[in-house]
Parts: structure tokens; C-alpha cells; sequence
């Protein structure tokens, strides 16, 4: 089992345009209503500025560890979220869970 803080990562690209308002709802609503379980630390809401990849969006948070990160995504708001919003506005996405790698 993971022991130790999880930074988990999801890049993605919606099925509207990068500056439109819908996607600017979906990344604020997104923010709200995942940020607010109480188990994720450090949202972020990102943008992609790099040429080497062509996601355009990231959500980033931590979790204190896999229990945390398990209660996460077990949570109503979370599964909520993935069904009326994710899968019907997310096009394509990527999901990377890191630990910090000790030396």
C-alpha cells in the first residue's frame, strides 16, 4: 500500500474552446466543488502554456495519504462531478499520481 502524501494530477481538454465561458464554468465549478471535500489540500486550477503537450487544463490537489486520496474519490461530490460534468464535457485526459521520492 502507498504510504506518504499523494500529489494527483489530472491534465485534460474540454469539448469547448479554450477561452469560452463554458469552459471557464466548468473549470470554476470544478474548483468549488472539489476543493470543498475535505480531504483535498492545495487545489489548483492550471493552464497549459508548453508546445510538448496539447492538453490544454489541469486540476492538481494533494492528499495527506491513500486513505485520503481513497475517501476522495469515494466521495458523493466527487462521483457526482465525474458523471454530470467530467464525462459528458472532458474530451480527452490524462490522471498522475505522484509521491515524493525519497533518496
Amino acid at each position: 500500500m502507498v504510504s506518504g502524501r499523494i500529489r494527483h494530477i489530472a491534465v485534460f481538454t474540454l469539448k469547448y474552446p479554450v477561452d469560452s465561458t463554458e469552459a471557464e464554468n466548468f473549470l470554476a465549478d470544478g474548483a468549488h466543488i472539489l476543493s470543498a471535500i475535505p480531504v483535498v489540500e492545495n487545489f489548483e486550477v492550471l493552464r497549459q502554456v508548453s508546445s510538448k503537450t496539447d492538453f490544454d487544463f489541469g486540476f492538481s490537489m494533494e492528499f495527506t495519504n491513500q486513505e485520503a486520496y481513497d475517501t476522495y474519490n469515494l466521495h458523493p461530490n466527487h462521483k457526482a462531478f465525474v458523471e454530470e460534468r467530467w464525462k459528458k464535457e472532458v474530451e480527452r485526459f490524462q490522471e498522475i499520481d505522484f509521491m515524493k521520492q525519497d533518496f
